[in-house]
Formats: C-alpha cells, sequence, structure tokens
C-alpha cells in the first residue's frame, strides 16, 4: 500500500508555493484563504516538517519545502499530461484560438478560407485577446502571441517578424503636400499608437530626420486603429508590413517611403508546454507556419 500525502493538500502547496501566497492560490483554486491555509498546516503535520515561513505579506519556501516542491512539481506535471492524454480525445475536430485583434482581422481572417478548404471538418472558435492567457484557467487550445518568445511554461512557435513602415491614404499622396521625402511629414499629422510612442521616433532617427516635428498627432489605443485611422486620411501610421500586405497590394495604403523598423518582436502561435496536441490543433499549427513561411518567401523573391 502506497504511503502518500493528502492529494489535494499537494495540489494547494504546489500553488502556494509558485504564487509565494496563500491569498493568490486561494484565487487560483477558487477556494477560501483559510482552506488553503488549513490544507498546508495538514500537509505539514502529515509530514512532520514545516513547508512556509509565513509574515503579513507572503509566505516563503523553507529550504524542506524547496527540496518537497521540486519532487512533488514534476509528479504533478506528470499527472496531468497523463490525464490529458487519457481524457482528451486527439481526434478532435474543435480548436479553441486566441488571437491579438490586429492579427485576427488584418492575417487570419483574410487566410481563413484557405484553412477551411483543406480541413473543412475542423472548427475553429475564435476570441480576439490581448492579453496573454493563463492557460491552466481557460479553455483555449492556441493563442497568437506578440512579444520576444520569452514566457514561462509556454510552447512558441515563431511565425513572422514584426516590421514597421509608413502607411497613409491615397488621398493624402495626391494632396497639397505629397510624401516625397521623409522630411516631408512635418506638414502631416503623425498617428501614434498610445503605448507605443516611441516607435516613431525610432523610425525618424533610422530616416535621418530625428528632429522632425510633425504639423500635428493623433493617439490611438491600438494598432488596428491607428492603420485604420490612416486608411480614413487622418494622417500617416506606422503599420505592420506583413498585416497590412492586402491594403497595400490593393492600393487602400500607400508606403511612401521604403524605411522599415525592425522592432525586434514577433508574432509567435503558443500553447502549454507538454501540452498533447489534438489533430485539430496540430492541423492549424502546421497550416499556420507553412502560410507564414510561403508569405515570406514570397516576400523576399
Amino acid at each position: 500500500m502506497r504511503r502518500l500525502p493528502p492529494l489535494n493538500a499537494l495540489r494547494v502547496f504546489e500553488a502556494s508555493a509558485r504564487k509565494s501566497s496563500f491569498v493568490a492560490a486561494s484565487e487560483e483554486l477558487a477556494v477560501t484563504a483559510s482552506a488553503v491555509s488549513h490544507q498546508i498546516k495538514t500537509l505539514e503535520e502529515y509530514l512532520g516538517v514545516q513547508l512556509f515561513s509565513r509574515n503579513k505579506r507572503k509566505v516563503e519556501l523553507t529550504s524542506a519545502g524547496e527540496q518537497y516542491l521540486n519532487g512533488i512539481k514534476h509528479a504533478l506535471d506528470e499527472i496531468e499530461v497523463a490525464t490529458q492524454r487519457l481524457t482528451s480525445s486527439h481526434e478532435t475536430n474543435v480548436v479553441q484560438i486566441s488571437v491579438a485583434p490586429n492579427f485576427l482581422t488584418r492575417w487570419l481572417m483574410p487566410h481563413m478560407s484557405r484553412f477551411q478548404e483543406l480541413y473543412p471538418d475542423i472548427e475553429l472558435q475564435i476570441n480576439a485577446s490581448q492579453g496573454l492567457i493563463d492557460f491552466n484557467r481557460v479553455s483555449t487550445d492556441i493563442a497568437i502571441y506578440y512579444g520576444n518568445g520569452e514566457w514561462d511554461d509556454i510552447e512558441t512557435h515563431f511565425l513572422c517578424k514584426v516590421m514597421l513602415v509608413p502607411v497613409c491614404s491615397p488621398l493624402l499622396m495626391s494632396g497639397k503636400y505629397p510624401l516625397e521625402k521623409p522630411n516631408d511629414l512635418r506638414r502631416h499629422t503623425l498617428i501614434y499608437v498610445s503605448k507605443r510612442k516611441w516607435e516613431w521616433e525610432d523610425w525618424m532617427h533610422q530616416a535621418g530626420v530625428g528632429n522632425l516635428v510633425p504639423k500635428g498627432s493623433l493617439q490611438m489605443s491600438s494598432s488596428q486603429l491607428a492603420t485604420a485611422a490612416a486608411q480614413e486620411n487622418l494622417g500617416v501610421a506606422l503599420a505592420d508590413s506583413t498585416l497590412t500586405s492586402r491594403e497595400i497590394a490593393s492600393g487602400r495604403l500607400i508606403v511612401p517611403f521604403d524605411i522599415q523598423l525592425d522592432t525586434h518582436k514577433a508574432f509567435y502561435l503558443v500553447y502549454r508546454k507538454n501540452r498533447p496536441l489534438t489533430a485539430g490543433m496540430k492541423a492549424f499549427k502546421e497550416w499556420m507556419m507553412s502560410e507564414m513561411t510561403g508569405e515570406t518567401d514570397a516576400a523576399a523573391s
């Protein structure tokens, strides 16, 4: 007969250690903080050692607690993976996806008909989301992240670099002050993404007009809105060359200067580390990476 501690207490112990807080662990596990404290006390009494040192603001693992956590975390990971493999059908044809709004409307939706033609039996359930996903608490299978590719407990697959180019409406180019050289931006309104104002500053330095003062400025809360504002002839915006490729190709947006700003960030397809992929997840992942590789190769040729 195995001599095992209460398994629920182990789950509470791992969450408390990861969060360094009984309160944060209680919120994650949807129980009261006193219930968490009780489970930890039960486990400590069972083991005969103190696992946490407690103070008012947070709890910290003792040396015995750290040693115990190393073994327990691996065991819980194995149990979780084994359970997922058993309870989730690898033949499921439903994939829940979370995507940044700009990527969703400007790249994924225009390409989805190709996926549907290849995989008519796979249902995509798509949610627009700008934040990071806690895969342990939601049913999302796959997400598209924007960033540097460094996230904890996440499997990442590179999709494309984010390179910014100035874009404007064709009406602006045919107006009184067309853009012929970067310095001409002084006669126009620059459209900024409010949380990333440095992007225009970096681009202007790269273009050799670092001291330029524009006619005016307009701030938008997202890249999607900034690009839409440029298309409506409200000014000049910086836009991702990949996500706006359709508008540029059709002439709805003009790139007046072929000067690209490397943001040193990219879009990534992500899912929880060690997650067994269902048939639907695998098909979507391979299709997206193939589509992106094809577009990158076409742009380079």
